[in-house]
């Protein structure tokens, strides 16, 4: 069975095998290893995937997850979250911000979009022609290629809210990360952006706080990191079976089989904790299901990766071996819209804010649906 057939089969739903076999096909013909090559900077400056995302913007999927009364594409979360997987480039963040923004009645656009990891806090105060951001964010990623931006800003009451703001051109510096993604850095002081674009955060009331940026591109990443995740451990499975040593597969080495064993368990309870996630979008389980999923493929992410390597030995190490562009970007992702520990320590306080005796309800909730 293919990778579309399972997903199609996983989600039960037609519609989501086309969609799915749309991307497998779209990938397959524009990210080419020369294109990875060039977006992970090997040569130079990142290259910005211009016709992968004409082809992606033109099939509508930008927009797989803002609902079809709002001018989007309509998929199911699961769904989305299969697509996003399979999509390292700056898919996911136009996918998860576009939704987020939909969800809290701004308008739908399919224009690359990238998330805003929360910094030093950005804060907006009102003038004539609507409001003025005061604030330095880093890390942003292929700040200088999209269309816009999505962040996270304070009022002057202390209240949350979503801001869009167009590329403001205000690029300070570019430093990529591990995986030689472009990670910028942006000076907001000064921008002006119109009151229409500033959003009080979707009504998804939450054990853990509310929807934000942070949590969507964690919940994003989430996604990604089982994507590759899954590419790292089929790699190693595919080379042990084929390797040779002492006359027979790595495969029937007791040693790799207990390896292999103990890379699958993680991948399949990172797979878990972000198929939750998945089925929590947009409703109050969300951030607190997110959380889980960050956390538990953070921490998969580096056993997979080690394994993954050990297996492979030194030619895994090489430019030339594909492994790379999966560890990578596992050991890049784990850590943006917040590592690991970030995300345990919010569970905790979470969980310790409810007290003891509201630790198995929240957890019933979390599994069952809210309650």
């Amino acid at each position: 069975m293919s990778r579309t057939e399972h997903d199609a089969e996983e989600t039960g739903d037609e519609v989501a095998g086309i969609v799915l076999d749309q991307v497998e096909r779209l990938l397959a013909q524009h990210l080419t290893p020369a294109l990875h090559t060039a977006c992970d900077g090997a040569a130079g400056a990142a290259a910005w995937p211009a016709d992968l995302w004409s082809a992606l913007a033109e099939s509508g999927l930008p927009l797989a997850l803002v609902s079809e009364a709002d001018g989007g594409f309509g998929l199911a979360a699961g769904t989305a979250a299969r697509l996003i997987r399979r999509c390292p480039l700056p898919l996911p963040e136009t996918v998860a911000g576009a939704a987020l923004w939909a969800a809290a009645g701004g308008g739908a656009s399919a224009d690359a979009l990238s998330l805003v990891p929360r910094g030093g806090p950005v804060r907006i105060a009102p003038q004539a022609e609507g409001f003025v951001l005061d604030g330095r964010v880093a890390q942003v990623p292929w700040g200088n290629s999209v269309a816009a931006f999505l962040l996270d800003a304070v009022d002057a009451a202390g209240v949350p809210q979503l801001v869009r703001i167009a590329a403001p051109g205000t690029i300070r510096d570019t430093h990529p990360n591990l995986a030689g993604e472009p990670r910028d850095t942006l000076d907001l002081t000064g921008c002006t952006v119109p009151a229409d674009d500033i959003r009080a955060a979707p009504g998804w009331a939450t054990e853990a706080g509310v929807p934000s940026v942070e949590s969507v591109g964690a919940w994003a990443r989430a996604q990604q990191m089982v994507g590759a995740l899954e590419t790292c451990l089929g790699s190693a499975l595919d080379h042990a079976q084929e390797r040779q040593q002492f006359g027979r597969p790595l495969a029937k080495f007791q040693a790799i089989q207990h390896m292999l064993a103990e890379a699958a368990g993680h991948v399949a309870a990172a797979t878990a904790a972000a198929d939750l996630a998945a089925a929590c979008w947009g409703d109050p389980r969300f951030v607190l299901a997110t959380a889980i999923a960050k956390a538990r493929c953070g921490e998969a992410a580096g056993h997979v990766a080690a394994i993954g390597h050990q297996i492979h030995g030194a030619m895994g190490f090489t430019q030339e071996h594909p492994l790379h562009r999966a560890t990578r970007r596992l050991w890049s992702w784990r850590d943006e819209f917040g590592s690991d520990a970030l995300w345990q320590e919010r569970i905790g306080r979470a969980v310790c804010a409810g007290g003891g005796a509201a630790l198995w309800p929240m957890l019933v909730r979390l599994r069952g649906g809210a309650g």
